[in-house]
């Protein structure tokens, strides 16, 4: 029995990584915070692990998180921009790192999703999962509070159906939605975590040997915007 205590115990044991930069000062890897029962890093019901996937949209497009801050969605699915690191940093609560970026998904008190160059509460998220396989992700901090009814009346799950959550949503456009417009329900809301091909393990083996991180998403994002500002002029836009 002693000797499988001792196995048990190795196999929860986790070496510490370099943690990156936190809003709040010191370092805060997600990676790295404890359970309610004292655990420390990762949790075994969301694999235990970081897990590299992609976002697959309802609506046919892959999330993007770009190095400039921004939040869209690509029809592409080999763009790099797409590869996410998802962590568990609560139960049933994540964050999503773009790995080529750098950046991490957030949601301000507006309901405008950005990329965040820092860890902080606006990059926590509450992952579902539904029906088909797909996943909904809430803003863990942000949500529409609606009045209480008169008198205080009414059943505490009542009293709780008056919040309503925020979610991660990307429209037939690509383009993502404010979200206090969205709903759970929404075909816009809905995300497929697809695996990794083989192209996408190539895109993480070169950014691992590369002596700058980011290059290859800044080439990506660079090349993106030229074709952006072309169209914009062949259709005389301002």
């Amino acid at each position: 029995m002693l000797v499988i205590a001792l196995l048990l115990l190795l196999s929860l044991w986790d070496p510490v990584s370099p943690r990156p930069r936190c809003a709040s000062g010191p370092a805060c890897d997600p990676r790295h915070r404890r359970d309610a029962g004292g655990r420390g890093g990762v949790y075994e019901h969301l694999g235990g692990a970081p897990r590299h996937r992609k976002l697959y949209c309802a609506t046919k497009y892959h999330l993007l998180i770009h190095p400039n801050g921004k939040i869209d969605g690509s029809l592409d699915e080999n763009n790099p921009l797409s590869i996410m690191e998802i962590t568990a940093v609560d139960v049933g609560v994540v964050a999503i790192k773009g790995l080529f970026s750098g950046r991490y998904l957030a949601m301000n008190d507006k309901g405008r999703l950005y990329a965040s160059e820092v860890f902080n509460k606006e990059c926590e998220f509450v992952e579902r999962i539904h029906e088909l396989g797909y996943n909904t992700y809430a803003s863990r901090h942000h949500s529409t509070e609606h009045p209480a009814a008169p008198g205080g009346g009414g059943s505490s799950k009542r009293r709780a159906s008056a919040k309503r959550q925020w979610y991660v949503s990307i429209n037939g456009k690509g383009r993502p939605r404010r979200g206090f417009k969205t709903r759970s329900t929404d075909k816009a809301s809905l995300f497929l975590p697809r695996v990794l091909g083989n192209k996408d393990h190539e895109m993480v083996k070169r950014l691992r040997e590369s002596p700058g991180p980011h290059h290859h998403a800044h080439h990506h994002s660079r090349r993106a915007e030229r074709r952006r500002r072309r169209h914009r002029a062949g259709k005389g836009w301002a």
